[in-house]
This record gives structure tokens, sequence and C-alpha cells, in this order.
């Protein structure tokens, strides 16, 4: 990857690092995704599945399907990019795969669910009619960071819920 590569994949993580921040202030596990096509973001997305009670509701997901409706086109272009703070997961490369994304570029592995490099390296099991350049690890801390200490704040919560409904339950 060349300097000016890694700088352009830098500056459009940074939107989909904010995605991911809207994401967490919904109390959604903060992923944030953008999707560029000639050097625009044409689709962004967040995590919504729990707000929307939709399981499909992931950033990617989010981000395709606003890339598509404005495009009024279920394909992207061919210079398509999608930037997501942490690696995709089976549906969300299969949805992917299906748009013809040029290129998927991530910040964080995602070692359960992962579909690139982590749980499973689906390109490398089978035949797909579409596939993808990949990148990892662009702003690799921020993303990991923002993760952490959202699940970290997570478990504070239900800790404190805890100790509330222990402290009710002596006094009744």
């Amino acid at each position: 990857m060349t300097d000016a590569t890694q700088l352009t994949d830098e500056y459009w993580m940074q939107f989909a690092y904010e995605q991911a921040a809207i994401a967490a202030s919904k109390q959604e596990i903060p992923v944030g995704a953008v999707i560029v096509s000639q050097n625009k973001i044409i689709g962004a997305g967040y995590n919504a599945p729990i707000s929307l009670s939709d399981p499909t509701a992931h950033a990617e997901v989010q981000a395709l399907r606003q890339a598509c409706a404005h495009l009024n086109n279920y394909r992207l272009p061919d210079d398509s990019v999608l930037y997501v703070t942490l690696e995709p997961c089976t549906m969300c490369v299969g949805a992917l795969i299906h748009a013809r994304v040029s290129r998927v570029v991530f910040g964080a592995t995602e070692p359960k669910a992962g579909s690139l490099v982590s749980a499973r390296r689906l390109f490398e099991t089978g035949y797909y009619n579409h596939v993808f350049a990949f990148e990892q690890s662009v702003l690799h801390s921020e993303c990991s960071e923002q993760l952490s200490l959202f699940f970290k704040m997570r478990r504070e919560q239900k800790r404190q819920q805890k100790l509330q409904e222990k402290a009710l339950n002596d006094q009744g």
C-alpha cells in the first residue's frame, strides 16, 4: 500500500469512525461504515439492529442500502470502497459481494465473527461470482479502543444494575 493510499484510507475511515460513535450514543455496538465512489461518500451507516429490531441492520448493510438508494441501483460503481470500523461478518461479506463493492477497508479485526481474516476466511474457501480486495488495520487502535470502551461501559452499567437490584432486594 502506498503512503497516498494509506492517507486516503485513514481520511475516509474517520467518517466511518464517526458513524460508529453515533451507534454508541444509541447504545448500539459501535460499528460505522461509509461507501466512497468518485471521492464522495455515497452511503453511510452505523450499527442499528437493536433500535430497528432488525438483525440485518449492520453498519455495512445500512451504508449499502443508502448508497444503492442514492444510485437507484443495487450494484455499486466499479470504484466503490467500503470503509468499516470492524471486520465484516459473513452476512455483510455476502451483501458486499452481491453489491459488487470493489474494495473493503476495515479497522479492527473480529475474532468471533470476522469473515475476511479472522474466524472465517471466506475468499479462501470457495468460488464467488465477485471478489473484492480488502485492507485491514486502518486506524486499528482507534477502532479497537472505541469498541473496548463501549463494552467496558456496558459491563459497568450491568454491574451497577445488579448492585441496585441487590440493594432493593435487601431492603424488601
